[in-house]
């Protein structure tokens, strides 16, 4: 997905986000860090660093690297998120991991930010009739 945005992006979203990494070092795993939206139509990029599978504890790094990115957008004022499936691809997190992952991390956005301005938040699936559906309905259903 990282690839496919910057792709679309432009150079000036891959060169603002390697000065940002030389300004602040890299965004560690479970966190998100903000740049603009180069060529594509948005306020900005949400760059979250979600967790690879085997590393330890890829529950709670995917929840934070979610809330991290919810307490970003809320700190531009934004109002709506849109997030890819992170961790759940080439990073190899079961989907049932990442599905709970992404509830918690929404649930404790709200949580520790009850004014915050994000009111939309969706996330972008691979494919409808993909199992991560099915995971994230589950996960909703259990969490909300």
């Amino acid at each position: 997905v990282a690839a496919a945005i910057a792709s679309a992006a432009g150079p000036s979203l891959s060169e603002e986000s390697r000065a940002w990494v030389r300004e602040h070092g890299p965004v560690p795993t479970g966190e998100a860090a903000v740049t603009t939206a180069g060529d594509l139509p948005h306020r900005g990029v949400i760059h979250a660093v979600g967790p690879r599978q085997g590393e330890g504890d890829e529950e709670e790094k995917l929840t934070g690297a979610v809330a991290a990115s919810l307490d970003r957008a809320a700190e531009n004022g934004w109002s709506s998120v849109a997030l890819p499936a992170i961790s759940a691809g080439i990073f190899g997190v079961p989907y049932a991991v990442c599905a709970r992952a992404y509830v918690a991390g929404v649930e404790r956005h709200l949580e520790e930010s009850p004014e915050s301005p994000v009111n939309d938040v969706r996330l972008c699936l691979f494919r409808p009739d993909d199992e991560l559906l099915s995971a994230v309905e589950n996960a909703l259903e259990a969490g909300f």
